[in-house]
Order: C-alpha cells, then structure tokens, then sequence
C-alpha cells in the first residue's frame, strides 16, 4: 500500500503483492491499533451474556484434569513421573488450551468477519493473528491456579522457569501456523469447520498430556517430536515441573516442523488472500 500526493489531495494505492513470499511486517504495525481491537473484541464476544464470565477460562481446564485424574490417573493407573498427577495433567492442559484456543479462533477468523473482508483494506493477516493472541488472557488466569497447585504440592520454582516464555511463544505459532492454513481452507470448503473438532480431537490424544513422554520407547521420541505439541508439552512440564529426562531432541525436531508449517502456511495464506473477499 503506497501513498502518494496529487494536488494536496493524499491518495492511497492498494496494490497487488509481488513475488511468492513477503512478511509484510511495517505493514502490521502500521494496523496495530486495529489488531488490538480484534484482540480485545474476541476476549468480550467469547464471554458475552455469560453467568460466570471469565471464570470459565479456569473452570474448564479444572473439570478436564478432574475428569483425567479419575480416568488416567486412578482406573487406569498411567504412572506420572512421580508428580501427582491431577499437576501432572493441569500442566500439559494450560499450553494445549492456548493452541486449540487460538487455533479455533484462527480458523474461523475470516469467515467470522467477512463483512470486513468485503468493505475496506487492512492486512488479513490481522484476523488470524488476533484469533490466536486472544488465547493469552485465558491462559494467564488458568496459569495461576498453576502457580497455586504448585505451592499446594510443595513443587520447588527453580531457574527453568526462565524457559517457559519460549514454549508459550512455540504453542502460539504452532497454533497460527496451522490456523493460516485452516482459515484459507474454511474460506474455500465450509466443511472445515465440521472437520476441525474431529482433527482437534485426534491431535490431543496424540499428544502427551494425560500421559507422560517416557511411555513412549526412547528410540521413537525424536520422531514422535515431529507433532511441534509434544515439544511444547514435554518443555511446560520440564519448566515447571522439573522433569529430567532429556527433551533437547524432540524440542529440536518440533521446532524445525513448526518453522516449516509456518512459513509455508503464510505464502499459502498469502497467495490466496486476494480471493477471500470474492468468496466468503
């Protein structure tokens, strides 16, 4: 977008995008205010006409390690590494709420505002990204009845939690990651929607939340990195709960899938966003 002046009138061109690739960063920071509107709007439509509000951001992270504590942790007995297990649970559930989250909001961000899409200019980008930053507030509140589980089990802070940072910014582009290439797809086959919950589903039992990495045979965990959640899981876990076994491997390999899943999720992204306007 170029601004040019005419007879002390401003004009502002919209132009097509050149070439496969361009993180046009200035160009979102130049929209930041309006990033921070979708932001905050997200937050208040999530728990608009709501009873309890913002208290489901912790009820339903509780009521999951309930049901999984009773479940995996009492009938079926999964060993937890020696930490009690209702932490052990809560600990991997607080990322994987941040992803699925941020990856549902993402995904259905374009059709969700396609009245937009269809009026004015502004990076669409924004959508997804806002879907996904929104997540962070919820995830703040569920952190502190971490922090209190923590001093409840007598679990030690040690100097891992420096770390945490990292595998909280990990889950966030894991989620807008695949968030770009869902919302594109949901653009184009509304069937998407229908199938995201059954693929949310799988991904989290395919993930070691209500089990622990070291059921999985030492010399499968590298691959098993090759889902970027596991990486997230088995860091939050070390960070927080001082875990020992060694993760440098599978947060090695998650990384790399995520950068990939990334950057090729954003020129995808980008050479369909000049369509989303003519078909949502």
């Amino acid at each position: 977008m170029n601004k040019r002046k005419k007879n002390e009138i401003d004009e502002i061109v919209v132009e097509p995008q050149h070439g496969w690739f361009q993180f046009r960063v200035k160009e979102l920071w130049d929209f930041r205010e309006l990033l921070y509107f979708f932001i905050w709007r997200d937050i208040a439509v999530r728990y608009k006409q709501t009873v309890l509000g913002a208290a489901w951001a912790i009820i339903q992270p509780v009521m999951t390690m309930v049901i999984f504590s009773i479940i995996f942790g009492r009938l079926a007995k999964l060993p937890s590494d020696g930490i009690p297990y209702p932490i052990f649970s809560y600990t991997a559930l607080l990322p994987w709420g941040l992803f699925s989250t941020g990856l549902g909001a993402a995904t259905g961000s374009l059709i969700g505002n396609q009245n937009m899409l269809t009026k004015t200019y502004f990076p669409r980008l924004i959508l997804p990204i806002s879907g996904v930053l929104s997540g962070l507030v919820d995830f703040g509140l569920s952190f502190l009845v971490l922090l209190g589980m923590m001093l409840f089990y007598h679990i030690p802070f040690t100097w891992r939690i420096l770390a945490l940072p990292v595998f909280i910014l990990l889950a966030l582009i894991t989620a807008m990651a695949a968030g770009m290439w869902l919302a594109v797809f949901n653009v184009r086959f509304r069937d998407v929607k229908f199938l995201t919950p059954f693929l949310m589903q799988f991904w989290q039992y395919a993930t070691p939340i209500a089990y622990s990495i070291s059921l999985i045979p030492e010399k499968w965990r590298t691959i098993y990195g090759l889902n970027p959640m596991t990486g997230v899981i088995g860091g939050f876990r070390w960070a927080m709960l001082g875990q020992s076994f060694s993760l440098g491997p599978i947060v090695i390999v998650s990384i790399v899938v995520v950068i990939i899943l990334f950057l090729s999720g954003l020129v995808f992204f980008q050479r369909n966003e000049k369509t989303f306007a003519d078909l949502v």
